[in-house]
């Protein structure tokens, strides 16, 4: 993704932000970006912002489908219940947190719940991209002040062999998220199929 520059951003932008498992991947890739091209510093922030809102609208035309119900199949019930009644209450501010907070923050669920109560879909992408904007602009910010500093541990021998052990564990979390959302899908499909039946 770094040869890809802005576009890498994007693309694992809309990764991460939907059904894949790519925890500070976008902030990792725009460190260095932004590290090794302080010029670039707008461009970057905003196709990291942009992937994730790209992503979001492919969590959110799932999770809408589903619904409120469909999500028992997908989130733990006491995870369910409690994001749901915060969802109720506070969805702005819920939306806002998740988007700025760190992993292991359920970034993805609050967003999937909001998606299932319906919350209005310009509203939710419109926070979204606001507020990954700000939480980016301030890992760039970062970046910029400890440009120099970051160049030499991406550079490094030991920086390279964590980054082939963190895509192998991101792969192997991708694909055990995938699953299980296709699992628990289809098995929430299967159980409102049997209700409609006589």
């Amino acid at each position: 993704m770094l040869h890809l520059g802005a576009v890498g951003l994007v693309v694992l932008g809309v990764l991460d932000s939907s059904f894949l498992f790519f925890p500070l991947g976008n902030d990792l890739l725009l460190i260095r970006l932004v590290a090794g091209n302080r010029g670039g510093f707008a461009v970057y922030v905003l196709a990291a912002a942009a992937g994730s809102t790209l992503g979001v609208v492919l969590l959110d035309l799932v999770s809408r489908r589903l619904g409120q119900e469909g999500l028992t199949h997908v989130m733990r019930p006491e995870r369910l219940e409690y994001v749901m009644k915060k969802m109720k209450r506070r969805a702005a501010i819920m939306l806002c947190v998740a988007c700025l907070s760190p992993p292991p923050f359920p970034f993805t669920m609050v967003i999937a719940a909001a998606s299932a109560v319906q919350y209005p879909r310009l509203r939710l992408l419109a926070l979204v991209f606001a507020a990954r904007t700000l939480r980016f602009s301030l890992i760039g910010l970062a970046a910029l002040r400890y440009g120099r500093g970051i160049l030499r541990i991406a550079g490094s021998s030991g920086f390279e062999r964590f980054m082939i052990g963190f895509t192998i564990v991101c792969v192997v979390g991708s694909a055990i998220s995938v699953s299980r959302w296709v699992r628990r899908s289809k098995s929430a499909r299967r159980s409102k199929t049997n209700r409609l039946r006589p």
